[in-house]
């Protein structure tokens, strides 16, 4: 079976603050393949299974297939051995290279029971610690359109740190990042004023890798998801019923995929 053509605009920052769109051409392939299998031919026929860097690349992505497949698709993600810090805003211009800022509390992080992946910042202190994701604590979003302090905006409502990072990207652009001392300064200035002891910030813990070796941080997970039940569910789909977010599956499983070529 031929694959269907899928044209999907990606956003790329340019100097200055504009921003050009630059096509890039995915495939969305109707053949049924384990992930493995959908690796090895796009790979084969294009250059690898599709990497999504942004929102925006995710919600081109769904606007295209919508009409093509009500089904799982797979995406070029599944699970390395080690896990390290990202943060959810996967815009790589916005951070310096090598910038490896962090304000943790002492002792921190340490990963109690070894289910702490997301990070809080303690509101009386500005600090962080690693938290367990589905905790309900309010948070800070970032607004790229804004200027300066105005650019992040305390949410006083409490959300797990998916759910806080969904609001933050619906309605603004991302849970906040912290590149430096005075941009904590700055968070924590709005953090003072939270109802709970704690406020979501936008750094995760995730051993999650595109098979292109691309290092984008971005995810787009189901709020219950990855759950990794059985211990082995090693690779991403994206779910078409769920307005194209991510689940973690079996890497055996058979599904569409989509395929990119530079």
């Amino acid at each position: 079976m031929d694959p269907e053509w899928v044209s999907v605009l990606f956003l790329i920052s340019a100097v200055c603050g504009v921003s050009a769109y630059i096509p890039h051409r995915s495939h969305f392939v109707n053949e049924s393949k384990t992930w493995t299998e959908a690796q090895s031919y796009c790979r084969q026929n294009y250059t690898d299974l599709v990497t999504i860097t942004t929102m925006e690349e995710m919600k081109r992505l769904n606007a295209t297939l919508k009409d093509k497949t009500r089904s799982f698709v797979w995406i070029g993600l599944d699970r390395g051995n080690t896990g390290k810090w990202l943060w959810s805003l996967a815009d790589e211009s916005f951070y310096r290279k090598g910038n490896t800022y962090r304000n943790w509390e002492s002792g921190e992080p340490n990963n109690l029971l070894g289910i702490q992946y997301c990070v809080a910042m303690l509101k009386d202190t500005g600090t962080w610690n690693d938290e367990r994701c589905d905790k309900p604590y309010t948070f800070v979003c970032f607004d790229k359109n804004k200027m300066n302090t105005d650019r992040y905006i305390l949410i006083n409502e409490t959300k797990s740190w998916r759910d806080a990072q969904s609001y933050c990207r619906e309605h603004h652009t991302d849970l906040a990042s912290v590149r430096n001392q005075t941009e904590n300064q700055q968070i924590w200035n709005f953090a003072k004023y939270s109802i709970s002891l704690c406020v979501w910030i936008g750094l995760f813990n995730d051993s999650w890798k595109w098979s292109d070796q691309s290092t984008s941080s971005f995810r787009y997970w189901r709020s219950d998801q990855p759950d990794n039940v059985g211990g082995n569910e090693n690779c991403a789909i994206v779910g078409m019923a769920d307005q194209g977010q991510w689940q973690d599956v079996k890497c055996g499983t058979i599904n569409p995929f989509i395929c990119h070529a530079e």
